[in-house]
C-alpha cells in the first residue's frame, strides 16, 4: 500500500503561479488520466469493494447500466468511484465505459433546441433520468435518452464538470 501512496503523491503536481493561487493537476498512476474525472458503468450490474482487489468485502452492488460515476483513483485495474451521493468503493475497471453519460437533477427539467433559454423546448426529463452527454459549452450540454434529445443548463445535471467542454 505504501507503493500505492508514493506513486498516487507522485501524480500530484501543484503549480503556483507568481506567487498567488495554486492549482492542483492529479493525473492516474495506471492511466495517466485526470483525476477525477466522469466514466459510465457499462456492466447491469457491478461489484463495489472496500478496496481494489477480489479479496475485498462487497459493500454494495450498482445496478444501473449507463450511470454516470466518477472515478476518484486507480490501482491496478481497480478504480475508485462515487455516485451522485457520494457513495461508492472500489470497481474493476472492465465493468467501466468511456462513454459519457448524466444524472437529471429535476423533475421534467426542459431541454431546447438551441443552448439558450428562449429556444423552443425540445422535451422535458424526469428527475434521475441517465441521459448519454453530448456537447457541452459553458454552461450548457446536449444531452439524449429515450429517442429525444436537446440542451439543458450544465448546472442542473451530474456527471459533468462545471468547467468542462465538449465537441
Amino acid at each position: 500500500m505504501a507503493g500505492f501512496a508514493r506513486r498516487l503523491a507522485a501524480a500530484v503536481i501543484a503549480v503556483t503561479v507568481a506567487g498567488a493561487a495554486c492549482a492542483t493537476e492529479t493525473r492516474g498512476p495506471v492511466t495517466n488520466l485526470p483525476l477525477p474525472r466522469f466514466v459510465s458503468m457499462k456492466a447491469a450490474k457491478g461489484n463495489v469493494r472496500r478496496g481494489p482487489s477480489l479479496s475485498h468485502k462487497i459493500d454494495w452492488v450498482f445496478k444501473r447500466r449507463g450511470m454516470p460515476l466518477k472515478i476518484t483513483a486507480e490501482y491496478g485495474h481497480w478504480r475508485r468511484v462515487q455516485d451522485r451521493d457520494g457513495f461508492g468503493g472500489w470497481v474493476h475497471y472492465a465493468l467501466l465505459s468511456g462513454v459519457r453519460t448524466v444524472l437529471v437533477e429535476e423533475d421534467m427539467l426542459t431541454v431546447h433546441t438551441r443552448p439558450d433559454s428562449k429556444a423552443p423546448v425540445s422535451a422535458a426529463f424526469e428527475l434521475g433520468v441517465v441521459a448519454r452527454l453530448g456537447e457541452c459549452q459553458p454552461d450548457w450540454c446536449e444531452i439524449s435518452a429515450g429517442g429525444y434529445s436537446g440542451w439543458a443548463p450544465k448546472k442542473k445535471l451530474w456527471g459533468v464538470a462545471p468547467d468542462e467542454l465538449r465537441d
